[in-house]
């Protein structure tokens, strides 16, 4: 009889005490917060993707939406802003395959790295506000197109989006 109270006790603590606990394992706070603005992230790297800075901002936007209760709006009179640029996508080489006869060396691997120029302003609380840059490679072999480009760059988008989401509302 006892072992049966035990477990009815144990069953009651699971049902009625635990679901009242909460915790986040993102570790985000928007205390105070309530709305944000993401500006167009408009792509001014030397090199043009042409759904680079679309993809970029819908990012950014997709892990505030999924990550916190903020809502986005159309306009700066927001709690917080985020805007910024992308100011790179570069390719170079990470290592160099050999080659037979007088022929030059050839890449054997190369790396994209996508860099963005962030600037965050809390108007709630104005300390919490920063510009960084952000900078985010990735290595890939061979040649850089089509689904292979379209993979490598929506690696780097969530990677890069997840650095700044950190930094403004993880302070990571």
């Amino acid at each position: 009889m006892k072992k049966l109270f035990g477990i009815f006790i144990a069953v009651g603590f699971l049902v009625f005490v635990l679901p009242a606990c909460t915790f986040k394992l993102n570790g985000a706070s928007t205390v105070g917060l309530k709305t944000i603005y993401v500006g167009y992230f408009e792509n001014n790297a030397p090199f043009v993707v042409s759904n680079l800075s679309q993809n970029f901002t819908e990012a950014l936007k997709a892990r505030i939406r999924s990550t916190t209760n903020l809502s986005i709006i159309q306009n700066q009179q927001a709690d917080c802003i985020l805007t910024g640029t992308i100011t790179g996508y570069s390719i170079a080489p990470v290592s160099i395959q050999a080659t037979t006869g007088n022929a030059p060396p050839i890449a054997g691997a190369s790396a994209l790295t996508i860099t963005v120029e962030v600037k965050y302003v809390n108007n709630v609380d104005k300390k919490l506000s920063y510009e960084q840059s952000f900078s985010e490679p990735g290595n890939f072999t061979g040649d850089l197109t089509g689904s292979k480009q379209d993979n490598l760059i929506a690696t780097l988008n969530q990677a890069l989006t997840e650095d700044i989401f950190n930094k403004a509302f993880a302070s990571w």
